[in-house]
């Protein structure tokens, strides 16, 4: 047995010594030279050196040429990897399995996003509602836009009635998009094409047009030009995209990095976001159903990140962490929607809030000791339950409109691949809906929460 031990270790030794030469038997890596200038700035009275502030000029021959040779010392390098291949045949294999996102009622239709397993990017399926999901059918296929796979699916927004679609698309990764919209039944594309849309999302008014952000499109480089004044315009089905109205962000005093707009369920309010980086956003509501109506200020700050989740007449319900990083559900009137008005609908607690709204409740998602937790609420405040899962494990889902008897979300684990459960909202019981084809049995394998008093 001792002799045994000694040859397998002998040889694990013999392996591990072969495979660290294999892994560094290249030769020293040349990098190119970068070359250095005399560049400085003056940064409220301090100098500061930037000597290679020519490679910010992305449309020189220089750069292009050091871009080239980095990528060439780069590629030379990976390629001589000796086990790069078998990387990618287990990786290929590992990724290569069914993968499907919760399903969303729009219009006549029920749709769904779905990954066959190494396709570039996820196929938009749809099936008649009440029919059997088997009998989906291909909506839109991001992967046939273009044969080299350089145009992109970005968002995808329904008209009220689920007549009509818009969506927006990438052309080489640019951050610059197209909108296009789609009759949805028959499928065909309107003469409405949007272009230089950048950092938009689009949310529609009833079926009559849509909102949507951008900035004044830049002289010179797309890449590196300044964008710093985003605006909120709106599109009406029919006209051209030189007649969209300037909704917001056309004055100094609205000028912001990013401005974003969304409308309400009900189509009576219109909640515009402000930003000046990344966290913290200004928020005003517009009454839709009063053509005269002024903007109302929200919050005028950028303190805090605080949006409208659901809206009831002339009540809002506001997601805030303004004092409370954990973040609540407050409500207020919207003709007098400042913070001193709030009143507490959910109180923080001492995990994080993620919220959604469907079928007429608002549903308060917890990460709770690394699994999640989701509470029912009513728009009272009352609480209705907690939704007992399949497992433990994380969750994501739970949304729809206000009339949906059944909403779907997603469920995984250590164990459990991304799998789709159906909820139904007034029995508040779960089904399942879709389990991905996987050749994996998780019967195999034992996951349990263990607790530890650490020292």
């Amino acid at each position: 047995m001792k002799r045994l031990f000694l040859l397998l270790f002998t040889l694990l030794i013999f392996m591990s010594c072969k495979n660290k030469s294999k892994s560094l038997n290249q030769s020293p890596i040349d990098y190119p030279n970068t070359k250095a200038v005399d560049s400085t700035t003056n940064y409220f009275g301090e100098v500061v050196n930037d000597p290679y502030r020519w490679l910010e000029d992305d449309r020189s021959e220089a750069t292009e040429q050091w871009v080239k040779s980095q990528n060439t010392v780069t590629f030379t390098y990976l390629d001589n990897i000796p086990y790069r291949e078998e990387l990618k045949e287990r990786l290929t294999k590992i990724w290569n399995y069914e993968k499907i996102g919760a399903p969303f009622v729009e219009g006549n239709y029920t749709y769904f996003r779905k990954n066959d397993g190494l396709q570039n990017q996820f196929v938009i399926y749809r099936y008649k509602n009440g029919e059997d999901p088997k009998n989906a059918e291909v909506f839109i296929d991001p992967n046939t836009f273009k044969e080299d796979g350089t145009i992109s699916l970005g968002g995808l927004s329904f008209s009220e009635d689920g007549s009509k679609a818009a969506y927006s698309i990438s052309e080489g990764g640019s951050d610059w998009r197209k909108i296009l919209v789609m009759n949805a039944e028959t499928k065909d594309i309107s003469k409405d094409t949007i272009v230089d849309v950048k950092f938009s999302g689009m949310s529609w008014y009833k079926n009559e047009g849509f909102f949507y952000s951008s900035y004044d499109k830049p002289e010179g480089s797309e890449l590196s030009a300044k964008t710093d004044q985003h605006k909120l315009y709106y599109h009406k089905l029919g006209t051209k995209q030189s007649e969209d109205k300037l909704v917001f962000g056309g004055i100094p005093e609205e000028k912001h990095r990013y401005v974003y707009g969304y409308v309400t369920e009900d189509n009576k309010y219109l909640s515009i976001s402000a930003k000046v980086s990344t966290s913290g956003n200004k928020l005003y509501v517009k009454d839709l159903s009063e053509p005269n109506s002024k903007l109302v200020e929200i919050l005028g700050h950028t303190d805090s990140d605080t949006y409208i989740l659901h809206s009831d007449g002339e009540m809002l319900f506001l997601v805030t962490n303004l004092n409370a990083p954990n973040k609540k559900i407050v409500k207020v009137k919207a003709s007098n929607p400042s913070p001193e008005n709030w009143t507490d609908l959910i109180a923080e607690t001492n995990q994080v809030l993620s919220p959604s709204v469907g079928g007429g409740y608002i549903f308060a998602e917890y990460m709770e000791d690394a699994v999640s937790k989701v509470l029912q609420y009513d728009f009272t405040g009352n609480l209705i339950g907690e939704i007992e899962l399949p497992g433990l494990g994380s969750v994501g889902g739970f949304n729809g409109k206000e009339d949906d008897k059944e909403l779907y979300y997603s469920f995984t684990n250590y164990v459990t691949p991304g799998t789709i459960y159906k909820f139904n909202v007034k029995e508040r019981t779960s089904q399942l809906y879709k389990k991905p084809e996987i050749d994996f049995n998780p019967e195999d394998y034992i996951s349990k929460q263990v607790f530890y008093t650490s020292k």
